[in-house]
């Protein structure tokens, strides 16, 4: 797809259809991360990286909470 830089501001910008956005799973607002190599751009959105802080903090109050978790025999396929 040919798409034309265009003068923004002070600045130049590249407008993305939004079958485009569709195709990359993006919408409106989201962050992209560029690569540019050898007069090439490769253009992929940035997905979001958690940290266990992050993912803990939205666990919801009120789970039940198993003591002594790591002591319990396995139960499955998994090697401890």
């Amino acid at each position: 797809m040919k798409l034309n830089i265009q003068k923004w501001g002070n600045s130049a910008a590249v407008r993305l259809p939004s079958a485009m956005l569709a195709q990359m799973g993006a919408k409106i607002g989201d962050a992209f991360v560029v690569d540019v190599f050898a007069q090439k751009a490769e253009l992929r959105v940035a997905r979001p990286h958690y940290t266990l802080n992050d993912l803990l903090a939205e666990m919801p109050e009120g789970l039940p909470r198993v003591e002594d978790w790591d002591a319990l025999p396995d139960v499955g396929k998994e090697r401890v």
